[in-house]
């Protein structure tokens, strides 16, 4: 009989033969009684496993042989460090066993075979896994939430169509623990004007504050630095302020997942209002009309049972809301104060976004009021912009007006001005205004006829837009293209409905006696018709006479 393994005498054989073999030695042993040198001839093996097989019916287990690498020993430690780096990294972002041999070979300059480091990781990974499977899970304690003293904050990414343009938002949430009311509030920024402005508002809707404990996640506006190994946290001193203006406590969780789960309410509330209110992704000309649409949200929500509660989110809140803090009387103001510098453009930088100011401040030190949707500017105490709140890294809000002065001195700067092309996509700049400059152009020429349309605009400043547009499309109708016959067909239009012709008031002007001529009325009986007589008697000039004919002293 041929040998079972080609191996010779002596070899072991190995695979699942092995269990069968020990068998068949048995049962010739039993049944023939063939010696120990018989067998191990016969079946090819050494006598060693022969006796082992009388022995034993099974065959002992191998040790599998533990391959060493001197080489790789010392950068075991760093390999280790990358695996347990991997355990918390996406899953499309872990080191493969070649990325590691590069980094090996690059960052350390060590040099080995790929089957090396190969064996190493596969079997460190195995262990890895299975002392984590090993690791108890945590356990989770049942909060005890009173009414009307706890509640959480956080911030959720959302994207919105914001006038036809995919943008990145963010939602704040402020969720009352014990009924589950959640406020909420999107914004373009998640910043420390946000972070507050969306506080104020929370406490507006819920008609108090929170007399316990409000929860928070470890973010920049509120917590400076965070106290290793310490619930302590070094606060942001606006948001001190704040905070104690509206006579809450805050609670900061741990920093990382931990946290997250101290504050699971609010956590899960931000992707369940996205999943339900924020999908497919909405469309709507600015935030403050979808801000208007939470409110509506917030209301359906109320009539929800969250879990397994027997009463309504709004039963629960009905309870509660008498038993929040009241408001206090003073309002805070959420904005952020910046003093730039107006450049030689007539614009100023605040958070990497340029806005323009009125030409007359260039070279001056103004001071901007940063709030979460709007920046305003001031001149001491008077406002001199208003522009609404960019996020877009190096994006400019450039309004016309601003420029007007300028452009008065240099005409020609006017058509290839951003300032122009900003004001056509506002829609302040129209087609009306299109067809005066090119009429304008045409009768007096381009400099000319782009200083009056320039003279045109400055008449924003005092009249209605409205007005301004009906001024010019009677002026063109008489084939007049100037400011004077622009303003004054302007009032005209103000006038016939009723308003005041200046921006500045808006009280109805009294009704005029009718005239038997429609055309312009002239500066006397302007003032006849609006101003009462004068009885005063005119002043007497003889006791300034008296100074002419005083004698002068003469020098030395």
């Amino acid at each position: 009989m041929a040998p079972l393994s080609g191996r010779g005498e002596g070899a072991r054989p190995g695979g699942s033969f092995e269990g069968e073999l020990f068998l068949r030695i048995r049962r010739d042993s039993w049944q023939n009684g063939l010696s120990i040198r018989a067998l191990a001839r016969k079946f090819g093996v050494h006598r060693r496993l022969v006796r082992e097989a009388l022995t034993s019916p099974s065959p002992k287990p191998r040790k599998t042989p533990e391959r060493r690498s001197p080489r790789l020993e010392p950068f075991k430690k760093t390999i280790d460090e990358w695996l347990l780096q991997d355990m918390e990294a996406p899953p499309k972002q872990r080191h493969t066993v070649k990325r590691i041999l590069t980094r090996l070979q690059r960052e350390l300059g060590a040099e080995f075979a790929y089957s090396t480091v190969w064996d190493y990781v596969s079997r460190r990974r195995r262990e890895m896994a299975e002392a984590a499977r090993a690791t108890p899970a945590a356990g989770f304690v049942i909060r005890h939430n009173r009414p009307g003293m706890d509640a959480e904050v956080d911030f959720g990414e959302a994207w919105v169509d914001l006038a036809d343009q995919r943008t990145k938002c963010y939602v704040f949430a402020f969720r009352l623990a014990y009924s589950g009311k959640a406020v909420h509030r999107i914004t373009t920024s998640c910043g420390q004007e946000a972070f507050l402005d969306g506080h104020v508002h929370a406490f507006r809707t819920l008609g108090g504050v929170p007399g316990g404990q409000i929860r928070y996640d470890n973010r920049s506006p509120a917590v400076s630095r965070v106290i290793h190994k310490s619930r302590s946290r070094e606060e942001h001193p606006k948001w001190a302020g704040f905070r104690r203006h509206f006579a809450f406590v805050p609670f900061y969780c741990e920093p990382g997942l931990r946290g997250a789960h101290e504050k699971g309410g609010v956590e899960g509330q931000v992707g369940y209002f996205r999943r339900n209110y924020l999908t497919p992704v909405p469309r709507v000309d600015s935030l403050d009309d979808l801000n208007a649409a939470f409110s509506e949200f917030e209301r359906i929500e109320e009539d929800r049972r969250i879990g397994m509660r027997i009463r309504t989110i709004g039963q629960d809140f009905a309870s509660e809301a008498p038993l929040l803090l009241p408001l206090p009387e003073e309002p805070f103001e959420t904005g952020i104060v910046f003093t730039p510098r107006v450049d030689r453009c007539g614009m100023i930088a605040v958070r990497v976004c340029r806005y323009s100011v009125q030409a007359r401040f260039i070279g001056r030190t103004v001071r901007v009021m940063l709030r979460s949707d709007e920046l305003v500017v001031f001149h001491g105490r008077a406002e001199i912009a208003r522009h609404p709140r960019l996020t877009v890294k190096g994006a400019e809000r450039i309004v016309l007006d601003h420029f007007l002065e300028v452009l008065l001195a240099k005409p020609g700067a006017r058509a290839g001005s951003e300032a122009l092309d900003q004001a056509r996509g506002l829609g302040t700049f129209t087609a009306t205004h299109e067809a005066f400059w090119a009429a304008a152009k045409t009768t007096q020429g381009d400099t000319d006829g782009t200083t009056e349309l320039v003279r045109v605009l400055l008449l924003r400043r005092h009249l209605e837009h409205r007005d301004v547009v009906a001024g010019i499309q009677a002026a063109l109708a008489v084939g007049a293209c100037t400011a004077d016959m622009v303003a004054l067909e302007a009032r005209k239009a103000a006038q016939a409905d009723g308003r005041s012709p200046t921006v500045t008031s808006n009280v109805a002007l009294p009704a005029l006696p009718e005239a038997t001529d429609p055309q312009v009325t002239s500066l006397t009986a302007h003032r006849t018709v609006r101003l009462p007589a004068d009885h005063r008697p005119l002043p007497a000039l003889g006791n300034w006479d008296q100074l002419l004919n005083r004698p002068r002293k003469e020098s030395p």
